[in-house]
């Protein structure tokens, strides 16, 4: 079975999520709701060094936090993103808008 797994961290002035494993049409919800919650009220780190799969829904999460974010004056970043997460983003043709970071000292 296929799963995701979602920790929140806080810092000063981000929240941090570490996802695990496959997002996709039968897990994103979770992500989805997490992702949305938080890129209203704050910056937003997803470290997605340990994603293994990451759908069109996946996408479509990233790229509306992303709108979202901007509206309200929070960033998005990609914290070391995993080669399947990094190629999906690529195919998508917007990687040039996301802000991909490889430490937490770069979130500012």
């Amino acid at each position: 079975m296929e799963n995701v797994s979602i920790v929140e961290k806080n810092g000063s002035n981000y929240s941090l999520l570490e996802v695990s494993g496959t997002i996709n049409s039968y897990t994103y919800t979770e992500f989805q709701e997490k992702v949305y919650s938080l890129i209203k009220v704050t910056n937003l780190v997803l470290d997605l060094s340990r994603v293994t799969n990451l759908s069109s829904s996946g996408l479509g999460v990233l790229m509306a936090a992303l709108d979202e974010g901007e509206e309200l004056g929070n960033k998005l970043y990609i914290m070391k993103p995993s080669e399947v997460v990094r190629l999906a983003i690529e195919s998508t043709g917007f990687s040039d808008m996301f802000t991909v970071i490889y430490s937490l000292t770069e979130v500012f």
